[in-house]
């Protein structure tokens, strides 16, 4: 049997996916999360064999979930579930180390392949992503994407740039973190600097355009 979490900001989103998982006679879903950071803790406390996430999430969005369970060392495999099929955010979650990524709007019978794959330590990509994505992700080592200017961020500077579009205070992403406001502050500089754009508008914008927040937001 297949241990699935499934990580997604909206509830209805959460249950159709239950359902259909549930369906499946060797998938068993044992924990729901509504942002990256409980996907973490969940994968920790339940270490699932498939953890599957979608990639617009507050608080912590799924790629920056997904490094941060590479980085634990932990065994769960990702899929990454989402309505974005832009080359750059399916290179950054792959790099990330998702081992799968489908469409959301193929969440059918080929979201249990891509588990399925995933639980036997293997690649899936919905057909719609082409075969060249993957190549030119082997073949390119990481920090090297030029066209993706969120490379150019350690991941702190990702989770900090993510709160800010979301409207927080530095104030409170100072507490979100445990750091001074001095500290996000200085995070807040090389996030302008390193994205060339100096005004909170532009932060926005090219967070909403690579995948770290949704429009809807």
């Amino acid at each position: 049997m297949i241990s699935v979490i499934v990580a997604d900001d909206h509830n209805l989103v959460r249950q159709g996916i239950r359902a259909l998982l549930e369906s499946a006679d060797d998938i068993n879903v044992v924990g729901e999360a509504e942002d990256g950071i409980q996907a973490i803790e969940l994968a920790t406390l339940l270490t699932p064999d498939v953890l599957v996430m979608d990639i617009s999430m507050p608080r912590m969005n799924g790629t920056q979930a997904t490094q941060r369970i590479r980085a634990n060392h932990l065994s769960t495999q990702v899929v990454i579930l989402s309505m974005y099929s832009e080359e750059t955010i399916v290179r950054r979650a792959l790099r990330q180390g998702a081992i799968g990524y489908v469409l959301k709007r193929a969440v059918t019978e080929e979201l249990l392949l891509a588990i399925r794959a995933a639980a036997r330590g293997d690649t899936y990509l919905s057909p719609p992503i082409t075969r060249s994505i993957l190549d030119e992700f082997l073949a390119t080592p990481p920090g090297e994407d030029e066209t993706d200017p969120l490379e150019r961020l350690t991941p702190r500077e990702r989770e900090v740039l993510q709160l800010i579009a979301e409207g927080l205070t530095n104030s409170l992403i100072a507490q979100e973190f445990v750091i001074s406001i001095k500290t996000v502050e200085k995070h807040r500089l090389n996030l302008m600097s390193k994205l060339n754009i100096h005004d909170l508008a532009g932060l926005v914008r090219i967070s909403v355009k690579y995948g770290l927040v949704n429009a809807e937001m």
